[in-house]
């Protein structure tokens, strides 16, 4: 999380058409509470942040800490540059039984082909993350870097996604069913998690995995 909501909003104000705390709320599909809660910490969140950036064509670093330009040599002249920087986040997606570590700030960037990522959807709409755990072996393992088109909510059956169940974002196969939204794992030794009725109201799919990139120790 940052540590300064006032200067945060400040340059999200200067680069946008928000004009209000009611508003960033709205963009956000937030109630104006947890953004005055956010104002009385100081902080915000890291998603806060990933979302206005993929959405007003920010980059994120500069949103979070005004470092760098508002807006990355990928945004500013997309139909020319031949690579496009995609913010890595310190979050990790975890692929087991452990929880979510919600520490977003953005530790760095990887450079894409532009034309490469834009076959595949928006730049703006990307982040790398780190995936912790082994449910999703042997097509994901612990440590590797997954990229995430957070646009691409729409359930595929079969593919696989970032998803949050309440406070524990997962990379999990996702399967929608009538009334029922089943997550399953590659490795056999997990059970399917099947959500239904009101746990539905606790999931959100942030993304589906385009991408995995893997270092050898």
């Amino acid at each position: 999380m940052s540590n300064d909501f006032d200067a945060f909003f400040e340059r999200l104000c200067s680069e946008t058409g928000i004009t209000s705390q009611s508003h960033l709320a709205r963009e956000l599909d937030l109630g104006r509470a947890a953004v005055s809660l956010a104002k009385r910490k100081g902080t915000v969140p890291a998603r806060w942040i990933l979302d206005l950036a993929a959405r007003f064509e920010l980059n994120p670093l500069w949103l979070e800490k005004g470092a760098g330009s508002p807006r990355s040599a990928g945004f500013e002249d997309e139909g020319h540059a031949p690579y496009h920087e995609i913010p890595k986040v310190r979050a990790r997606l975890c692929a087991g039984g452990g929880s979510f570590e919600t520490e977003g700030q953005v530790e760095g960037y990887y450079s894409f082909r532009a034309d490469w990522l834009r076959s595949r959807g928006n730049p703006a709409n990307m982040v790398l993350m780190e995936v912790v755990g082994n449910s999703m072996e042997p097509e994901i393992k612990e440590g590797d870097m997954v990229l995430i088109d957070q646009s691409r909510s729409d359930i595929l059956s079969g593919g696989i996604y970032a998803v949050g169940v309440e406070e524990t974002v997962m990379v999990k196969r996702v399967e929608r069913l009538p009334g029922t939204l089943v997550l399953r794992s590659d490795n056999t030794d997990y059970s399917p998690i099947h959500l239904s009725g009101d746990e539905l109201d606790n999931v959100r799919v942030i993304g589906k995995i385009l991408w995995t990139s893997r270092e050898y120790r």
